[in-house]
């Protein structure tokens, strides 16, 4: 059998143009709203599941921001030591609060002080609620000052409807035991289903034959091993 050179784990850029709502669409707006500088800032917090999209917002929103020429700054909590960026109009995006360090902590807490004078607008996100959060009081109660939002996940029924979606845009049938079979049997995530779709797409090319369940069997196998 013919060696598929499929790349599984190529992501498209994180934008907030090609992040699905579904039950989020309070959030997306308001993520909108924070991209431009405002004189008196609202700060936001998003909370989910691993997987629920919170490091693709993130991201999303900060290069909204640049691309409308506002400075703009993400990071992991990992990657927070004892100093974090400050300037006027800054947009920061700090993601897995929970995973702050002490001196880490303080950083944040910090820049939350600051970020009136500066019309800074923070954006972080966590695990849990900020009720939940494993962190400083004073920070904890910071955060639970933001606009908070759990960040919910998608149903199966929103999963199947994208997958459909996609599929038609491309000029692909996919039949519907395929798709369920994907959703049973694939990595469950956004991300992870569009890329076995394009997978999908380039061996159906390929191979010149429409797509069946042993050629998906056989790209959930591949992407699982690598």
């Amino acid at each position: 059998m013919k060696q598929l050179t499929l790349d599984l784990h190529s992501d498209t850029p994180p934008l907030l143009e090609n992040y699905v709502a579904a039950a989020n669409a309070d959030l997306l707006a308001s993520l909108y709203e924070a991209v431009p500088m405002s004189d008196v800032p609202q700060h936001l917090f998003l909370w989910g599941d691993p997987g629920s999209g919170r490091s693709h917002l993130l991201r999303s929103v900060v290069s909204a921001a640049a691309q409308a020429g506002r400075p703009a700054c993400y990071l992991r909590a990992g990657d927070v030591g004892n100093y974090l960026p400050e300037a006027p109009g800054l947009l920061l995006a700090i993601d897995d609060v929970e995973a702050l360090g002490p001196e880490a902590q303080i950083a944040l807490f910090r820049a939350f002080n600051a970020s009136r004078g500066l019309r800074m607008t923070l954006i972080t996100s966590g695990c849990a609620a900020p009720l939940h959060l494993h962190l400083r009081e004073d920070l904890r109660t910071r955060i639970g000052q933001c606009l908070v939002f759990e960040v919910k996940a998608l149903t199966d029924e929103d999963r199947h409807a994208i997958l459909e979606a996609q599929a038609s845009t491309r000029g692909l049938r996919l039949e519907p035991e395929i798709v369920q079979y994907l959703l049973r049997h694939g990595r469950r995530d956004l991300a992870s289903l569009l890329r076995t779709l394009d997978a999908l797409d380039a061996a159906s090319l390929e191979r010149k034959r429409p797509i069946t369940l042993p050629l998906l069997r056989e790209i959930l196998q591949r992407d699982s091993t690598l």
